[in-house]
């Protein structure tokens, strides 16, 4: 229906029950034009899901070695933070969303020139010492420019009053620290400690340095910021201008993969015979801790809606947790069914303006349907 109705050039749906895959399905192609049909190697930039399969597995590594808990602080993780607005602003309220933090910036608006593209002083077509990061195809950045990025965010104003405020901005504080930490970049750290060790071979930042321009699904006609077609580089902007590697958005993935991140998950943080991650700390990022203030999220996960909008179909358990993608994605585990739900789309293709998928509440409405045909 999704498809055909236009809300985007196509899909990968899979379905896990008590760890078997039960449902599997590749629809439509990857882009209108019908030249390369959806299958099993495509890939998906997966926007936020980032958030929940490479930012959180690390920090939650870090809380099971006791370097970070609950009450770690901006002030106490980050130097620069100290003595600031936001010194003392836990990681409990950051990744809720529940910190008086914005919800983004539009980092690349101020790199544009008075006719709207990329300005010279801030970008070359071909890479040299100083024009260093990738933004797209033949479009490189001044590695200096992520210096402003970070000050930007240092130096961006609090939300008046507390309440809760979805925002992009903890995940980049979390990839400075986590680098800083391990002294080594995020996307290899994520690779190594658990896409690697899982068999999720499809799933990477920059994904063009191990898979095929033609299996990754492009995301968008870009005409405000690149001015091309973007596929194989990440759909967000501000996480192009981290080189394509930040906390909120940059992973590429397919269906399957997503589907054995969130099986660990499922199963207490062990997958394939090895813990990843223990028991206790996913139950704690797995809390919404904030219930009481009308606040739904967990700790970097998202939960179910507390009133009658939001994520999920309604029908899923309150121990169920996941998370959506502005390019069209969506995941979710269910404990207590032993479900794991993946949905991947380029919804953003041709235009990120389409937001019939969104409308239509798709996404959930097969999750609905998915709760329907459970017969035990």
């Amino acid at each position: 229906v999704g498809v055909t109705a236009g809300m985007m050039p196509g899909a990968q749906i899979l379905v896990a029950r008590k760890g078997k895959v039960v449902y599997d399905k590749y629809f439509g192609y990857h882009t209108q034009d019908k030249q390369r049909k959806v299958d099993e190697t495509s890939v998906y930039d997966v926007a936020s899901l980032t958030k929940i399969l490479a930012t959180l597995p690390l920090v939650m590594e870090l809380f099971d070695r006791e370097v970070l808990d609950m009450d770690s602080t901006l002030g106490g993780m980050l130097e620069e933070y100290k003595g600031t607005d936001k010194e003392n602003i836990d990681l409990k309220r950051m990744l809720s969303h529940y910190a008086r933090l914005k919800a983004w910036i539009p980092f690349y608006a101020s790199t544009l020139d008075s006719l709207g593209n990329p300005d010279a002083e801030y970008y070359r077509k071909i890479k040299d010492s100083i024009f260093s990061v990738q933004v797209a195809d033949k479009l490189y950045m001044r590695a200096d420019y992520r210096d402003s990025i970070y000050q930007q965010i240092l130096e961006s104003e609090l939300r008046p009053r507390r309440g809760y405020k979805y925002s992009d901005l903890p995940y980049y504080l979390l990839k400075k620290y986590i680098e800083r930490y391990y002294d080594q970049p995020m996307d290899q750290l994520a690779y190594k400690r658990f896409y690697q060790p899982m068999g999720a071979y499809r799933t990477t930042f920059n994904p063009l340095r191990q898979i095929d321009l033609q299996d990754i699904t492009p995301t968008e006609v870009d005409n405000y910021f690149r001015m091309q077609t973007v596929q194989g580089y990440v759909h967000d902007q501000g996480a192009a201008m981290m080189g394509g590697v930040c906390g909120h958005a940059g992973l590429f993935s397919n269906s399957n993969d997503v589907a054995k991140m969130m099986q660990m998950y499922l199963w207490r943080g062990n997958y394939g015979g090895k813990q990843f991650i223990s028991p206790a700390t996913l139950d704690d990022f797995n809390t919404c801790h904030y219930c009481e203030e009308d606040v739904r999220r967990g700790v970097g996960f998202d939960k179910p809606q507390l009133g009658d909008v939001g994520p999920t179909c309604g029908c899923v358990s309150m121990t169920s947790f996941g998370h959506s993608g502005f390019t069209g994605t969506f995941t979710w585990a269910d404990p207590e069914e032993e479900i794991v739900y993946v949905f991947l789309s380029n919804r953003t293709y041709p235009s990120a303006e389409n937001r019939s998928l969104i409308g239509s509440n798709l996404r959930s409405n097969i999750q609905g349907v998915i709760y329907d045909a459970i017969t035990d």
